[in-house]
């Protein structure tokens, strides 16, 4: 028996070993454990405790700082826009309505006063709701951690700032109430179009005081938190009363609003402000992003005086909507833009696009496109310097060079014919002769001496416009033309002043060199004369005036063209569409012409143009009218 239990023994005592291995591998990993968390929160300590020194100074909290405000005037003095910091006068808690407080509680933190300045539910149901969506779609901040951020830190996503946002919030927590939070918050807060403060952001979207907002007014501003150029009413009305809705829904999840009170409001009443929203929307912008280079930045409230001229704002953006309503959706051409100046450079209107309060991406200015055959006067310039004239005589025929061979739009070959008659019908082969005989260096030259900036490549190509450049430089380069070959850039800021009466910056006209020949000017007017008369761009011509310009339009109808001028406005015009979607058919002689058309009726009659008539359009008249402007 004594052998037996011997030998069953050493199987009891398996497991007994097992047993003891395991725990003894679980409490190494407990006991290791332990000591990376223990290291682990030493090290998160000091680094929160690192970056507790480098805390922002916390003495301005009570303080409402204004920046410089810019106002913006047309040439004639008309009020255009007033841009920068519209802080109103703070406001205490009482002062502010009930329903104002619950709507942003509701919407963007509803444990306000229940929380010690961070909301760990709300946290979470921020990460999940981001992790369900797949990309970021809430923020878990408190309004008390957003006030730390507005107040002292940067909007920079950087572990350090959250670390500071957080400290700050709980330091704000055990100083000050609930109530002094959110009185700061409401007096610190950017509710955009410059309104920092309820009490700005009231007068400046319904013209009334804060204490006298409606519910849906509330719901608005409180809507307007999250994204105020997103959701702003003067910019999209439509997304504000949605965003609007939503906080209304909020505010019955919280037990702020019963659903019978919130099915009960109505937004058609609303009543926005127009007093403080820009007109010339794209041409304000542009100017106030040039401003920086010549007056730095701002220190003090200013005026600036523009170029704008509000008639001719007004009649471009007319024109640009009318035929886009008209015929945009059955030509599948969702975009245009308009720029419109004098011979000398000076811009009075601007338009980036059909709508602002939809996009404020500036179409004239910042997207650059396929210019196609607007280019052809630039290569044509080239073959005239060059020593060919406008009699020259080209064979339109197919041909390769370089193994790429041009054909024409038509697929129609004329044979013998003028380099004035070519450019007059866009016959892509002659072109393409002119500028390698010309050399394509020399075109490149050309449209560089012109203030065309945009990357050019010495590919045959060139001649047809394959590059990409923006509207507002390919009108440029067309007012050489204009005014005589003198060199001209386009400006839209006339003066800076401050309200004390210090001129910061004020345009001064010296006399501009001449960068064209006066008979190349001559010609190529002539010739782009007779495009309008009697070659691509005769949908704009107008009766008794004497109007030069050129279409364009790049391959599969992508981008579409028509830059004109006369002898006192220089007009050019593109439609397309933003993802470079082809339109249906639709080229430089359509829409753009019709455009350009439509603006040009509303403008003076102009019968004469540098080179080819006395008066203010001939050569010394416009030189001697640019110099006194």
């Amino acid at each position: 028996m004594a052998g037996k239990d011997a030998k069953r023994n050493p199987a009891k005592n398996k497991p007994a070993k097992k047993s003891s291995a395991k725990r003894s591998r679980i409490g190494a990993v407990f006991y290791w454990g332990l000591v990376v968390a223990l290291w682990g929160g030493i090290g998160l300590s000091g680094l929160i405790f690192y970056y507790a020194l480098d805390m922002p100074d916390t003495d301005g909290l009570w303080s409402v700082s204004r920046s410089p405000e810019v106002r913006v005037y047309a040439r004639d003095d008309a009020a255009l826009s007033q841009r920068g910091r519209n802080n109103g006068a703070p406001l205490r808690y009482d002062d502010l309505p009930s329903h104002l407080v619950q709507a942003v509680v509701a919407i963007e933190d509803r444990r306000f006063f229940s929380h010690y300045g961070l909301d760990p539910r709300g946290l979470a149901r921020a990460m999940f709701a981001n992790l369900r969506a797949g990309r970021f779609v809430q923020g878990g901040s408190t309004l008390t951690q957003q006030l730390a951020k507005n107040v002292f830190l940067t909007p920079d996503r950087t572990f350090k700032r959250k670390v500071q946002e957080l400290l700050l919030a709980f330091w704000m927590e055990a100083r000050l109430s609930k109530q002094e939070i959110m009185a700061l918050y409401f007096n610190r807060v950017y509710f955009g179009a410059g309104a920092y403060g309820v009490q700005a952001a009231a007068q400046t979207y319904f013209a009334r005081p804060a204490q006298e907002l409606t519910l849906p007014e509330a719901a608005i501003l409180a809507g307007l938190l999250k994204a105020p150029s997103r959701y702003a009413p003067t910019r999209d009305p439509e997304a504000a009363v949605l965003r609007a809705r939503q906080v209304l829904k909020a505010m019955t999840q919280t037990g702020y609003l019963a659903q019978a009170q919130a099915d009960n409001i109505t937004f058609e009443a609303l009543r926005v402000s127009r007093q403080n929203g820009a007109s010339a929307h794209y041409a304000v912008d542009w100017a106030l992003e040039q401003l920086p280079g010549f007056i730095g930045r701002p220190r003090s409230d200013i005026d600036v005086i523009t170029t704008i001229d509000p008639a001719m704002q007004q009649a471009a953006e007319n024109a640009l909507n009318a035929v886009l309503t008209r015929d945009g959706a059955a030509r599948a051409a969702g975009q245009a833009a308009v720029v419109v100046m004098t011979p000398d450079g000076a811009v009075r209107a601007i338009v980036g696009g059909r709508s602002y309060a939809k996009s404020q991406f500036n179409r004239a200015v910042q997207a650059n496109r396929q210019p196609g055959s607007a280019f052809k006067p630039l290569v044509y310039l080239a073959g005239l310097e060059s020593g060919l004239s406008p009699d020259q005589q080209f064979t339109d025929a197919p041909f390769s060079v370089e193994d790429w061979t041009p054909r024409n739009y038509s697929e129609v070959y004329e044979g013998e014919v003028t380099m004035a008659r070519a450019l007059a019908k866009s016959l892509n082969t002659v072109a393409v002769q002119v500028s390698e005989q010309a050399g394509r260096a020399r075109v490149i030259e050309i449209a560089r001496r012109l203030g065309i900036t945009s990357r050019l490549r010495p590919h045959p190509s060139i001649a047809l416009g394959s590059f990409e450049v923006s509207l507002l430089e390919l009108t440029a380069a067309y007012a050489h033309f204009a005014n005589g070959g003198y060199q001209t850039f386009p400006y839209i800021i006339n003066a800076a002043i401050t309200k004390s009466g210090t001129i910061l910056y004020e345009r001064t006209a010296p006399a501009p060199p001449r960068v064209i020949a006066a008979g190349d000017v001559a010609a190529m007017n002539n010739m782009l004369m007779r495009t309008i008369e009697d070659g691509t761009g005769r949908r704009a011509a107008i009766s008794g005036q004497m109007l030069a310009g050129k279409t364009g339009t790049s391959q599969n109808w992508r981008d579409a063209w028509f830059v004109g001028y006369s002898g006192a406005l220089v007009v050019g015009v593109w439609v397309g569409n933003d993802d470079g979607a082809p339109m249906n058919k639709v080229t430089g002689s359509g829409l753009p012409a019709q455009i350009w058309r439509q603006f040009m009726t509303t403008q003076p009659a102009q019968t004469s143009l540098p080179g080819l008539g006395n008066g203010a359009g001939g050569e010394t008249g416009l030189l001697d009218w640019i110099l006194g402007n």
